[in-house]
């Protein structure tokens, strides 16, 4: 009997003790050793029309954090709070960090991508490289829209030019949104948004006999100090062939080969030269 109700003594106190209310102080100290969990803005487009994206983009297989539909009258539609996780980006990687949807913000454009029609620039390469002629061009409205929409949240959250990319960067092994006509350097021109190389940069490495002593591996080194998940073999196999296209799209639209080559070069140490 007593060991009874000693047992319900002590449930007592322990319940007693369970409901005390405690106060948290988020005022007399503040930690300095933290960042924002957004690190990068990440471009798409739907390949879908509208009314497709829209139900696709809120239904529960993906999302995105914003969206931006061909209607010049719509607003920007918000999705996804950005401090929660949208699922956008997949299997992803860039500047050492994998899976990207933890540490991003993704925008969506509604743009059907491409043609039917592809070209194979690579033996193994079945039908993933396209021809920048097969591209759909974006509408002006959209682009004016999305620079005002990257340039809000690269400042309200300290975005990095670097890391302000589109999908095909950082998933580069399956992916060609936003594709080679989004125009990547008219958002820096124009509003200083995103990363682009300085033409003197690029003269200094426009260089054959400078390009014609780095190796191959020495060169998918340079993709990799500028973010790119480049592999390090001896070779310019399917996979890199495929970084480099992802590359060339954002950087050198106008002639996305998929081949390595001395302009290419030129611009990657450029941009590693102002960014890195």
């Amino acid at each position: 009997m007593l060991k009874k109700i000693l047992f319900t003594l002590i449930l007592l106190l322990i319940s007693s003790c369970s409901s005390v209310n405690y106060d948290i102080d988020s005022k007399t100290y503040k930690a300095t050793a933290k960042n924002s969990r957004i690190r990068f803005l990440i471009v798409h487009y739907t390949a879908i029309n509208d009314q497709r994206s829209i139900t696709a983009l809120t239904g529960k297989n993906v999302s995105s954090h914003y969206l931006v539909t061909t209607d010049r009258k719509e607003p920007i539609y918000s999705l996804v709070p950005d401090l929660e996780r949208a699922w956008h980006a997949g299997n992803s990687s860039f500047a050492g960090r994998n899976n990207i949807n933890d540490s991003s913000i993704g925008i969506e454009i509604v743009n059907l991508g491409a043609t039917p029609s592809k070209r194979k620039l690579h033996p193994q390469s079945s039908d993933f490289f396209i021809a920048k002629e097969q591209f759909i061009p974006y509408d002006p409205d959209q682009i004016r829209k999305v620079a005002f929409l990257l340039k809000t949240l690269s400042q309200k959250y300290d975005i990095q030019p670097e890391n302000i990319l589109g999908h095909s960067d950082i998933a580069f092994k399956r992916k060609q949104d936003p594709g080679a006509l989004f125009p990547w350097k008219e958002l820096h021109d124009t509003y200083n948004i995103g990363a682009w190389y300085n033409k003197e940069d690029f003269n200094r490495y426009y260089k054959k006999e400078l390009y014609s002593k780095y190796s191959i591996p020495e060169i998918k080194a340079e993709f990799r100090k500028y973010g790119y998940d480049m592999n390090d073999t001896d070779t310019w196999d399917l996979e890199s062939t495929k970084a480099i296209y992802a590359f060339q799209m954002h950087f050198r639209p106008r002639n996305i080969s998929g081949n390595m080559d001395l302009e290419t070069f030129a611009i990657l140490k450029a941009l590693n030269r102002k960014y890195k």
